[in-house]
């Protein structure tokens, strides 16, 4: 591994405006329950994170063993497991993203892998998931708890070494909320805007710019109101990024 390419949770912690706590809290509650999902307002670095939160892990920024992925209202399971797909001579089943990366991660177990969902509450999440509801369990991983999958015959289970991390926006209301069945399966994590993290004041006095600071004072005491709006609150708040 080039040295270069090496990323530890020094790096994470320049490059995401949060504290060592809220770290190591993360790493250890997706180490817990293998699945879990940053929320928070628009603009607090969740996709930023998600990714370089599996780099930290890792221990390199490693690609090969990072997927992400955006739910959408027209994301299904066959986009996401397998389905019937059109050919010159017919159909024939295509596997897909999740299962092909969990295959990956099967074969490389000595090794953590990350599968990243993006708006993870904009998709039909039961639809999307299937039988796999069950599998992505912390408890049912691995391959003695495999199970047939709807399209053929074939035995799948997720296997222990794969990860994920889902996103999601506390300020889309317009949305449904989030599956119950999924919701016990994942932990939860608030992300909030970082203006007083160590790595933004950080930036800020490196910057040494008095209109910047100004802004961001005029930022922050907004967000104040923001939360103490009842018909807004802290998932509207204006972060970061």
């Amino acid at each position: 591994m080039c040295i270069r390419d090496r990323y530890s949770s020094a790096d994470f912690l320049s490059d995401v405006y949060m504290s060592e706590q809220d770290y190591e809290t993360l790493v250890n509650v997706l180490k817990m329950k293998k699945n879990i999902i940053l929320q928070g307002a628009p603009g607090v670095g969740k996709t930023f994170t998600a990714k370089r939160l599996a780099y930290s892990i890792i221990g390199a920024k490693n690609p090969d063993r990072v997927q992400m992925i955006q739910f959408h209202q027209s994301y299904s399971y066959e986009d996401f497991i397998e389905g019937y797909r059109p050919t010159e001579n017919g159909f024939t089943i295509k596997k897909g993203s999740f299962y092909k990366f969990c295959k990956l991660a099967e074969d490389d177990d000595e090794n953590d892998y990350f599968f990243i969902i993006d708006e993870i509450n904009r998709g039909n999440m039961s639809k999307i998931f299937g039988e796999l509801l069950m599998l992505i369990e912390n408890d049912y991983r691995g391959e003695k708890h495999k199970i047939r999958l709807a399209y053929n015959d074939e035995y799948f289970s997720v296997p222990e070494n794969l990860y994920i991390i889902g996103m999601m926006n506390t300020a889309d209301r317009s949305l449904a909320m989030i599956d119950y069945a999924l919701r016990r399966r994942f932990s939860f994590f608030d992300m909030v805007p970082g203006f007083d993290s160590d790595g933004f004041k950080k930036y800020q006095e490196n910057l040494d710019c008095e209109v910047f600071n100004k802004v961001i004072d005029a930022v922050k005491a907004l967000n104040i109101e923001i939360a103490k709006d009842d018909s807004l609150g802290k998932g509207f708040c204006i972060g970061h990024s």
